[in-house]
């Protein structure tokens, strides 16, 4: 059985983010990055945000979580 397309890019997502700590997009360049439709690209980075994995920051960018509290600490 194939893995929901929702599925797939939380987890290409989610190994991007791990591979690059400091990686920090805004939704246009994650869509971009990941070729995605908007619907799908902002489901996953919701589903991402939803688990704590990510965070937006104030200026729109998603970085992991860990990399955003190190640098505000």
């Amino acid at each position: 059985m194939d893995e929901a397309p929702i599925d797939a890019l939380v987890k290409l997502m989610r190994m991007e983010y791990l591979e690059m700590p400091d990686l920090k997009l805004t939704f246009l360049q994650a869509r971009r990055l990941w070729d995605a439709p908007a619907d799908l690209c902002l489901g996953a980075l919701s589903v991402l945000v939803d688990a704590g994995f990510l965070v937006q920051s104030r200026d729109g960018r998603f970085l992991r979580r860990g990399s955003f509290l190190q640098k505000s600490a």
